[in-house]
């Protein structure tokens, strides 16, 4: 996602610094000749251009001077020009939320110190605390919840393998627990 709304950040910008004002450049100097021809009578007044051979050989003649591509420019507006960079600079600013997104999450853990498990919020778990594991999404995810008691309530704490590299083996130790537990309670 970073990577392509940079790219597109880039292309729009590019545009709108580089590409689109050479066309408008381009474009002024198309609509000056052509509004030559037309009052040197060489060519109709509701003439566009691509249907003028006249047009087209003096527009050829012209660019090959000036060193200009040969096709017939498009017209690019102040304002095509602004809205061009303004999405660019927008894209731009997306990716960048993005990035510090990316940045942000890289530096969450999910991390075991003994026999307590940190959460991603600062939530300080015992291991023995859990009782009972969650595993409803995680052949799909590598998502499974520690549902343990805390001050006399059940919560939740989420152990997302694909986002903490390590929460399986939290998960394990925290099922060979609970599997001790319940046989030798029995």
């Amino acid at each position: 996602m970073f990577f392509m709304f940079a790219c597109l950040a880039g292309w729009f910008l590019t545009d709108g610094y580089v590409f689109w004002p050479k066309e408008a450049v381009r474009y002024t100097e198309f609509a000056e000749l052509r509004n030559e021809l037309v009052e040197a009578g060489r060519l109709g007044e509701d003439a566009h251009g691509e249907d003028s051979q006249e047009l087209r050989l003096a527009w050829e003649r012209h660019a090959r001077e000036m060193g200009y591509k040969r096709n017939f420019p498009s017209e690019r507006t102040d304002a095509s020009i602004r809205e061009q960079r303004v999405i660019g600079w927008v894209l731009m600013a997306g990716a960048a939320i993005f990035g510090a997104w990316i940045a942000w999450n890289h530096k969450l853990r999910v991390r075991a110190e003994g026999n307590v498990v940190i959460g991603v919020s600062g939530q300080r778990v015992e291991l023995d605390s859990i009782i009972a594991i969650d595993r409803k999404k995680w052949k799909k995810k590598g998502i499974a919840y520690a549902i343990y008691e805390s001050e006399g309530k059940q919560r939740r704490l989420c152990l997302d393998d694909h986002k903490f590299a390590g929460c399986e083996a939290i998960i394990l130790e925290a099922e060979r627990r609970i599997k001790e537990r319940s046989n030798s309670s029995e």
